[in-house]
């Protein structure tokens, strides 16, 4: 006997699958879910050979798009995410994204203003917990994200970074057995003092798969023990955010310079939370301040750490936080980046700017291998030598990063990340 077949057949969907089941079979299916189209019933021959008529149905599922639940909270993750869900959104038929913003950076200046000027949707659920100890806001932030993926059930929980949100989101979907997929993996400073550190190991060893942003990323998962099927060296989404943000930057207002200038940021509690350290830097730059225009936008647990420990910032421009775009103008019109900021480190790197990192080791390895970054800690010396090596070498370093390829990528993870999104 031939085959059934159904005329004008649709284009062919993702699965196709035959079942065999009682009369009522499809009003059960339907009752469970919407997600199934059904073609037509036909009669079959079973295995016994007789006829079950209107049992047999060819079942075709133009699968939804997955579901992406993105957790960010802090002013780096709004950045970073920017393209990614930029991304996203142009492949809305194969993948969807749910934005849940923790509120760990809670001050208008810090995070709203990202969602205004990098023109991405604001989040569709706001947990709004900050302001606390790294415990209280890590055990507030699991309760309310669990309530959260209960409710909208994602097919995958995206992660940044290496901040509170970052953890708590990543512990709490893998309690629940949903894939976890994390953005930035592999950095190491092999500072286990550092939260940051700690939160992004345990991330690591949580995650699904774990997109990195370089080789060194890459090695020091395989040395961990991170099986290769789940590591995705994707490049760095943050070479694609200033490729492409940075003819949109703008100039902030009621600054004095348009260039020639140091751009300073402090904002790690390793520095902040212990006044000698936080002493040591800013009476360093106050010192090269006075022969060179020092601009510092001011992160506002260090600018309540400078008032507490009575610190003075001599002859630093203090500015209030700035907004993305913003940053970029400040970057592009700089001579020199001075920072304790993991991402600046690579922006300064980017925009071809010297940098001087006022820690005692860094994720970013490669920038100190190439000569882009040298490391100072603490030490008003070492920061007064290394701002003047870097001001000196300035035009060799503005052609080492223009020649040759990026150790970051070619400026195209969001797109590597959000195709193997939709494979997941």
């Amino acid at each position: 006997m031939a085959k059934p077949r159904i005329k004008n057949p649709p284009p062919r969907p993702r699965w196709t699958f035959v079942c065999i089941g009682p009369l009522d079979f499809r009003e059960r299916v339907d009752s469970c879910t919407t997600d199934i189209r059904w073609l037509q019933a036909v009669p079959v021959y079973s295995f016994l050979g007789s006829v079950r008529t209107s049992s047999f149905a060819i079942k075709s599922s133009f699968m939804r798009p997955k579901h992406v639940l993105t957790v960010v909270g802090a002013r780096p993750q709004f950045v970073k995410a920017s393209v990614l869900s930029r991304a996203i959104l142009s492949r809305s038929s194969e993948v969807v994204e749910t934005v849940v913003h923790t509120g760990q950076h809670f001050d208008a200046n810090m995070s709203e203003v990202f969602f205004d000027e990098l023109e991405i949707p604001r989040p569709q659920v706001n947990l709004g917990i900050g302001g606390g100890s790294h415990a209280r806001n890590t055990g507030r932030m699991l309760e309310a994200i669990e309530g959260v993926l209960l409710e909208k059930k994602p097919d995958v929980v995206l992660v940044y970074g290496d901040t509170d949100s970052t953890l708590a989101g990543a512990l709490c979907a893998a309690k629940l057995h949903m894939p976890v997929a994390h953005v930035e993996a592999g950095l190491r400073s092999n500072n286990r003092r550092m939260p940051e550190e700690i939160n992004r190991i345990l991330t690591d060893h949580l995650s699904s798969v774990l997109f990195t942003p370089t080789m060194t990323a890459t090695a020091n998962l395989a040395r961990e023990g991170v099986g290769s099927e789940r590591i995705e060296q994707v490049g760095d989404v943050m070479l694609d955010v200033a490729r492409f943000y940075r003819a949109r930057a703008r100039r902030p207002t009621a600054l004095a310079h348009d260039s020639g200038f140091v751009l300073a940021t402090l904002h790690r509690a390793e520095n902040t939370e212990h006044p000698d350290r936080l002493a040591a830097i800013m009476g360093a730059l106050a010192e090269m301040a006075v022969g060179l225009p020092v601009l510092m936008p001011l992160h506002p647990r260090t600018r309540k750490c400078i008032e507490r420990f009575g610190i003075p910032s001599g002859s630093i421009e203090v500015l209030d936080p700035v907004g993305y775009l913003e940053m970029a103008w400040l970057l592009e019109k700089c001579d020199l980046v001075v920072t304790d900021s993991g991402g600046l480190q690579k922006e300064a790197y980017f925009f071809g700017k010297p940098c001087v990192t006022t820690r005692d080791e860094t994720e970013w390895t490669e920038l100190v291998s190439l000569g882009a970054n040298v490391l100072v800690g603490a030490h008003p010396s070492k920061i007064r030598e290394g701002m003047r090596v870097q001001l000196a070498n300035r035009s060799g370093l503005l052609a080492r990063c223009t020649v040759g390829p990026s150790p970051y990528g070619s400026g195209n993870a969001a797109k590597l990340i959000t195709d193997r999104l939709v494979k997941l």
